[in-house]
């Protein structure tokens, strides 16, 4: 190499070098202008209601309404979602039914659990225990995503107390990225989540949940954003990521005694409705409904719509 090709390679190096102190600052200023800390969580009690009772170790933030001598339902929730995602059909179903929805574990103002286990087992005893400190026999158990992969754990670990069974697009079989006996890959970006939480980002998430994206309102984007800024909520959210291990479910399923109910919307981007045929062949006697132009999270996006094959379902059951 003569002198002119040492001098442009230490030049060229230079450069790199600058190029990359300058990509470090400016990545640096980027992490500092989106950093979003943790919300105080008296900021978040008033405009987030709820009683709190503590099972199994765990602080649960929940909602109990309807007549206490009513059938009761209980109602649980999908991944990064909140009892919230409940209230309009909490509001039609408390005419009739005792009415229950809580934040799971690791989520919403129910926070992280102190042991940090984040299985399917423990949400089934925490639901259990939910019940006896209730004074709940037995209960409807509705549930959407990971909550319907819970409450389909639970159907079938707990006939006894399972009345009727509702599943909304549930979770459980394997699809590319989860496969059965392996934790997933936590992607490198994600590791960033209990640090950087843009609200833009956040709504483009859920928009995907949406079959209308423009019905997802301002208010329903603010309450997500806010239980994602609720204290150690995104902590929580890797380690279940890290401690999700699918099983075949099959043998599961076939377990359950409880009337089944598959509820999908025929636009869900998240968990498409073909996957209904799984569950249709392992749960003895489950029925689908169809629900033409709505996605993943369909009590939100059309309330009305989607609760009345519900309540037909449920009226079904024997006095």
């Amino acid at each position: 190499m003569n002198q002119a090709d040492s001098a442009s390679g230490k030049s060229k190096s230079a450069i790199l070098r600058w190029a990359s102190g300058l990509t470090i600052i400016a990545l640096a200023a980027l992490s500092a202008w989106l950093y979003s800390p943790d919300k105080p969580r008296d900021l978040l009690e008033t405009p987030y209601p709820g009683e709190y009772r503590i099972i199994e170790s765990v602080r649960l933030r929940l909602r109990d309404t309807g007549p206490r001598n009513a059938p009761a339902i209980v109602l649980l929730h999908g991944f990064g979602s909140s009892l919230d995602t409940w209230e309009p059909w909490a509001k039609a179903l408390s005419a009739r039914y005792r009415v229950i929805r809580f934040d799971l574990p690791g989520f919403g103002m129910t926070g992280p659990d102190p042991k940090n286990d984040y299985s399917d087992e423990r949400a089934v005893r925490i639901i259990a225990g939910l019940l006896d400190q209730l004074g709940i026999k037995r209960a409807h158990i509705i549930g959407n995503s990971l909550g319907g992969r819970i409450a389909w754990t639970f159907a079938a670990s707990q006939p006894e107390r399972t009345a009727r069974l509702v599943l909304i697009s549930p979770d459980g079989f394997a699809s590319p990225g989860f496969e059965y006996g392996k934790a997933p890959e936590i992607p490198l970006i994600m590791q960033a989540l209990p640090y950087v939480t843009p609200r833009s980002m956040l709504k483009a998430n859920l928009a995907a949940a949406y079959a209308r994206p423009e019905k997802l309102s301002e208010a329903t984007l603010g309450r997500y954003h806010d239980m994602m800024l609720a204290p150690g909520v995104r902590r929580a959210i890797l380690a279940r990521m890290k401690q999700t291990v699918l099983r075949d479910p099959k043998p599961t399923l076939a377990r359950i005694t409880a009337p089944t109910l598959l509820l999908w919307g025929d636009k869900d981007g998240m968990i498409p409705v073909s996957n209904a045929a799984d569950y249709l062949a392992q749960i003895p006697g489950a029925t689908l409904v169809h629900l033409p132009g709505l996605g993943h999270v369909p009590f939100e996006e059309d309330p009305a719509k989607s609760l009345q094959p519900v309540q037909t379902f449920l009226a079904q059951e024997t006095p």
